[in-house]
């Protein structure tokens, strides 16, 4: 990278610049730069995240963040980034596994509606009661009548959960065919990530525009006025997940001067 500014020269003469150009070879000082400043960036979210949970605290407030997209597209990670330094007794991360016998003869919705917030606390859903507007009816884990039944109430079911006082924020995060199938091929060659591929993320490619032809139905019928979905372009992971967090920052009306 040519013409370094001192500014620049300063960010990469730190311990976070320094690990940003050595954490990847070849050394790459504009790709350093970038992280730096993701870094700092993220860092002052952070705060505003920690100012957002204490009035949460303080007022009794219930929050509930969803977070949808392919496999892949990065909701773990924007939410690990979101929470790692709120405080972890206010908040907790749900991510259901398939449902057991019992849950299979329950109200669909019940099991999610068991994990909800108590007074002073935020939930993050890492794939939601959505599951049923996409995954399920693509890979036949519902029946055409059980995924009528969900797209006929989950609208109903989201203005019930805003009446009472609930915020609900909707997100969807947005990646390509070309960049899913990118980050597959890195968990299946990464030892530490290999874990998550799972049979569905196996078949997800091939099912590609089955998923596009469900999320656009869900799109059209539960982008409400009053819960609406926010797409984050999901690409480029450090710009999403800055993204997503202005998203939740923006959509909660929080005190902005509460004291952290």
């Amino acid at each position: 990278m040519e013409n370094l500014t001192q500014k620049d020269v300063n960010k990469l003469n730190t311990t976070r610049g320094l690990k940003a150009i050595l954490s990847k070879e070849p050394y790459n000082l504009e790709r350093a730069i970038r992280y730096v400043n993701y870094e700092r960036k993220l860092k002052k979210l952070q705060v505003e995240l920690i100012r957002l949970q204490t009035w949460a605290i303080k007022n009794d407030e219930r929050i509930i963040v969803i977070f949808e997209g392919r496999d892949a597209a990065g909701k773990g990670g924007a939410i690990r980034r979101i929470t790692e330094r709120i405080n972890p007794r206010h908040m907790r991360i749900v991510a259901l596994p398939k449902p057991n016998e019992d849950e299979k003869t329950q109200w669909y919705f019940q099991r999610y509606v068991e994990r909800f917030p108590k007074a002073g606390e935020m939930i993050f859903f890492d794939r939601s009661w959505y599951n049923r507007a996409v995954v399920e009816p693509v890979n036949g884990f519902c029946t055409p009548e059980e995924y009528e039944v969900f797209m006929n109430q989950v609208n109903d079911f989201e203005r019930m959960i805003l009446e009472s006082g609930i915020r609900l924020v909707k997100i969807y995060m947005s990646i390509t065919k070309k960049e899913q199938a990118k980050r597959f091929n890195e968990i299946k060659n990464d030892p530490l990530k290999q874990w998550k591929m799972t049979p569905v993320d196996e078949r997800a490619q091939e099912l590609w525009d089955e998923y596009t032809k469900y999320k656009r139905t869900m799109f059209s019928k539960t982008n409400t006025k009053t819960s609406p979905w926010k797409v984050i372009r999901a690409n480029r992971k450090t710009i999403a997940r800055i993204n997503v967090i202005n998203h939740i920052l923006k959509s909660i009306p929080y005190d902005k001067h509460t004291e952290v």
